[in-house]
């Protein structure tokens, strides 16, 4: 019987402390499972300034399974992720992160859950090494996402998991300058299932997140799932016209003083966020129209394979 094959993605920024941890953890867990399974390991690498490109070299000189990937600028994290599943060639597709805050030990749970016929198997982060304000403005985003989205989302959902190679066709489908990858994995569908586990303390290096950085992460994430914010206008719009006929109403019969000032300022109000939601989507349709590559590879520093390697 022909082994299948699983790509992990792991993306990588300045991660030199902590590669060769990962690397071996990841080949202890796996090493019951190579009878059954071939496993290639692809290395996004978002233009590191540090040694990473070094280590995984090494890494691959003695072990082809290790293949790198090296952008030309940093392009973000989704970017990373996404550039992964491209280049990706499993029947399965797996996304862990080198800080090994996401356990490597949990894959195994992963491809059971697979093989039990689960198209999409995702870690579920029940408790996080953060403090209160970052976990709850993280819940806050969740909980509102999943109240504005245009579809359901997965709460509490990582890019911490396992997909099928036709769930990771259906993500490289879409076109969006903006990959959100928990929502497009939770709107392909399919047969999905989570397993619960706590996410550990980073053990070396320092986290590459901010607060702004999650900021942004959160304002594209909502922009690329929902169109909450233009149906919100388009309400208050008509709120608004009930308003303003009132008011002249009031005005013509004085029966209410400065209601006209009052529904003025409420209508200039408006204008301001109707304008501003307005210019933030058209600004996200100009992108996704010009169609700029969402990552682009230096290939001076990419170590590829042509085809899946056979396990020696």
């Amino acid at each position: 019987m022909t082994k299948k094959l699983v790509s992990i993605i792991c993306p990588v920024y300045n991660e030199q402390v902590n590669i060769q941890m990962f690397y071996d953890r990841l080949e202890t867990t796996l090493s019951d499972l190579r009878d059954l399974y071939k496993f290639e390991y692809i290395f996004t690498n978002n233009r590191s300034t540090d040694n990473t490109v070094e280590i995984i070299s090494n890494l691959r000189e003695h072990d082809k399974r290790v293949q790198l990937i090296t952008f030309s600028r940093n392009f973000g994290y989704q970017a990373s992720v996404l550039a992964g599943l491209h280049y990706a060639k499993g029947d399965a597709s797996i996304v862990i992160d080198v800080d090994c805050e996401d356990p490597p030990e949990m894959i195994p749970s992963f491809i059971k859950k697979w093989q039990a016929g689960y198209d999409i198997v995702y870690g579920i982060q029940k408790k996080r090494q953060e403090n209160v304000l970052v976990q709850e403005s993280r819940n806050f985003f969740y909980w509102l996402l999943n109240k504005v989205g245009d579809h359901e989302i997965i709460m509490n959902m990582a890019e911490f998991g396992l997909i099928t190679k036709d769930v990771r066709q259906e993500i490289l489908n879409n076109k969006s300058t903006f990959p959100f990858l928990r929502t497009e994995i939770s709107y392909a569908g399919f047969n999905q299932i989570g397993i619960n586990y706590i996410r550990q303390a980073r053990q070396y290096g320092k986290t590459h997140y901010n607060f702004w950085g999650m900021a942004q992460f959160a304002v594209g994430g909502i922009l690329s799932s929902s169109t909450f914010l233009l149906r919100l206008s388009a309400f208050i719009g008509a709120v608004l016209v009930l308003l303003n006929t009132f008011a002249v109403f009031f005005e013509i019969t004085n029966s209410v003083n400065k209601a006209f000032e009052v529904i003025v300022i409420l209508d200039l109000m408006y204008l301001v966020f109707f304008m501003a939601t307005i210019s933030i989507y058209i600004a996200r349709i100009y992108k996704n129209g010009v169609q700029r590559p969402v990552f682009i590879v230096d290939k001076r520093y990419t170590l590829i394979n042509a085809s899946p390697l056979d396990e020696e």
